[in-house]
């Protein structure tokens, strides 16, 4: 095949300063469709330490058992057998974290040493977290925790003491993590299965035509990859899913004829996968067909890099670490400068807002501002009810704590809404405090951060994303080239085909984030806008051939000879 294609493209940009838009900033978007998980995992996973210390009357450890609570948050996407692996390792990081807080604290009483320990923390926690794709909530939660540990008087001997609670409370949060296995075992699987088939039903319903439909066909693919990723994470293969393998397979094959399918039959069988209804069994493929279209014993497992490259030099993920860094360390500094008691706010702020470009880094520190600025007035009306005594503190905790993570999905900012009350009334559960001091502490440290942290942003430029953007090119145009010398084979191995189009859909993804990421960045070189849309079309032409391939050669009858591009 060509690489030349006779669809019109759209000609390079030569400016190099992007727009950073507000427009859009604020939008809601769709709730998630396990909203009720995280928000319940962490109550429950808070409020058993919390209740005890409460009885104890020893509110003022509430710190430290938090540290371990709120690893309640993650891997509620990820298949249980690697979800245990995966919340151990965020409790330990945690631990890490709270450690090295608070032995810098029992050290040293220098308010510039702490700021800067803190800085240096946040930007390991965001390089660690964004190479490890942990997933949301990602590092704030890492850095909210060990910045509020830094600014909490300590002695080395008290140290090993509140280790012990934040990692018993690790404990219980990983098994409030786990108990869905016993009710929905294969519930992740499910769900993931459902995002693909519901995806490459909204491509399918494009027809191959329109202006969104390149998007939506990434977006697709994206999915699927993720489905994929989800099920080959999963432990063991069984029934349930083969039966589930089958169901993404049928999405490739949308994926490969849009115009041949009903999307509304892939929509019904991402509905028919919630709860524990029987896996849907899509009518002329066999688990022998998709076994041999998958090529599973070949070796489907996920192929990751490990984590020292994706840090190590010449990562794109260094500049954004590097801005986290300097901004958060600015922020504290020009807080400790305007006299404020505790710089750990401006320096949380400062680390949320660094996402992966800085259009998106500027559109969170606009969401953040605005979800801090309304969640001081909420805290200001609840106050009066949380300092009825401190039980109410507790349960009001609890309360914005639920109503935060329920929100998470639709906008950050709305999440910050309910975040900023509970956090203040996190530093009253030793005390109550005056809430006028609290609101003025915080608004002056909101507004400090996010002014800092944006002008360290347009200070640190990440030109690595534009390398990593050609390198993704490179690497794409080659799964290409070996998918193409495999289809032009006679009777190619069905194994080796499988390898060569997983390949090309692992690269045709990670093409997509990269454009994305590249796109987003304020002060960039123009970028190849026109190789970048050839590669992708003719990357997803060859996609389909392989999978049309695939299917005659297995002798299963997929509805896709009329659809040949």
């Amino acid at each position: 095949m060509s690489r030349s294609s006779s669809a019109p493209t759209p000609t390079s940009q030569t400016h190099r300063i992007r727009r950073l838009p507000l427009a859009g900033a604020l939008r809601l978007g769709a709730p998630s469709d396990i909203w009720f998980k995280p928000s319940t995992s962490v109550v429950v996973s808070t409020a058993m330490p919390n209740v005890t210390l409460l009885l104890l009357g020893r509110l003022d450890l509430v710190l430290y058992t938090m540290a371990g609570s709120l690893c309640a948050l993650f891997a509620h996407n990820v298949p249980y057998a690697a979800r245990a692996r995966t919340l151990a390792r965020v409790v330990l990081g945690m631990l890490a974290g709270v450690a090295v807080a608070l032995v810098t604290a029992s050290l040293t009483h220098s308010a510039v040493v702490l700021v800067t320990v803190g800085a240096l923390l946040a930007a390991a926690q965001k390089a660690l977290c964004d190479a490890s794709r942990i997933g949301p909530p990602g590092n704030i939660i890492f850095t909210f925790i060990s910045s509020a540990s830094l600014f909490t008087p300590q002695t080395l001997g008290q140290v090993p003491g509140h280790l012990a609670l934040a990692a018993g409370a690790g404990a219980v949060a990983w098994l409030v993590g786990m108990a869905p296995v016993l009710v929905r075992p294969h519930g992740p699987e499910r769900r993931a299965t459902a995002r693909a088939l519901n995806a490459v039903a909204a491509y399918a319903a494009t027809r191959g035509t329109g202006p969104d439909h390149e998007r939506a066909r990434a977006g697709a693919a994206g999915a699927v990859h993720a489905a994929w990723q989800c099920l080959l994470s999963a432990g063991a293969r069984n029934p349930v899913r083969h039966s589930l393998e089958r169901l993404v397979v049928r999405a490739e094959v949308t994926l490969a004829a849009p115009a041949a399918t009903d999307p509304a039959q892939l929509r019904a069988w991402a509905h028919e996968l919630r709860g524990n209804r029987p896996v849907p069994h899509p009518v002329g493929l066999d688990r022998g067909d998709a076994d041999e279209l998958l090529g599973v014993r070949a070796g489907l497992e996920a192929h990751g890099r490990p984590l020292w490259r994706l840090i190590g030099p010449g990562s794109p993920l260094l500049p954004i670490a590097l801005r986290t860094a300097v901004g958060c360390a600015l922020a504290g500094y020009v807080s400790l400068a305007l006299g404020i008691g505790l710089p750990f706010w401006a320096l949380v702020t400062a680390a949320s807002l660094y996402q992966a470009n800085m259009t998106l880094s500027w559109s969170r520190g606009v969401q953040r501002v605005v979800g801090n600025l309304a969640g001081v007035l909420v805290f200001a009306l609840i106050a009066p009810l949380a300092h009825l005594n401190q039980a109410a503190l507790v349960v009001c905790c609890l309360a914005c704590n639920f109503v935060a993570e329920a929100l998470a999905a639709r906008n950050y900012w709305l999440c910050s809404v309910f975040v900023t009350p509970m956090a203040l009334m996190i530093t009253e559960l030793a005390h109550f405090q005056q809430p006028g001091e609290l609101i003025l502490d915080r608004v002056v440290d909101t507004l400090t951060g996010a002014a800092v942290g944006i002008v360290a942003a347009l200070a640190v430029t990440n030109r690595r994303v534009g390398d990593q953007l050609q390198r993704a090119l490179d690497t794409t145009d080659a799964a290409r080239d070996r998918a193409e010398s495999v289809l032009a084979a006679d009777r190619p191995d069905p194994r080796t085909l499988e390898t060569a189009r997983r390949r090309l859909t692992a690269a045709l993804v990670e093409l997509r984030a990269g454009a994305d990421a590249a796109a987003g960045e304020w002060w960039q070189r123009a970028l190849p806008e026109e190789r970048l849309v050839r590669t992708e079309r003719a990357g997803h032409r060859t996609l389909a051939a392989t999978i049309r391939r695939q299917g005659l050669h297995s002798g299963e009858r997929l509805n896709v000879e009329g659809a040949r591009a």
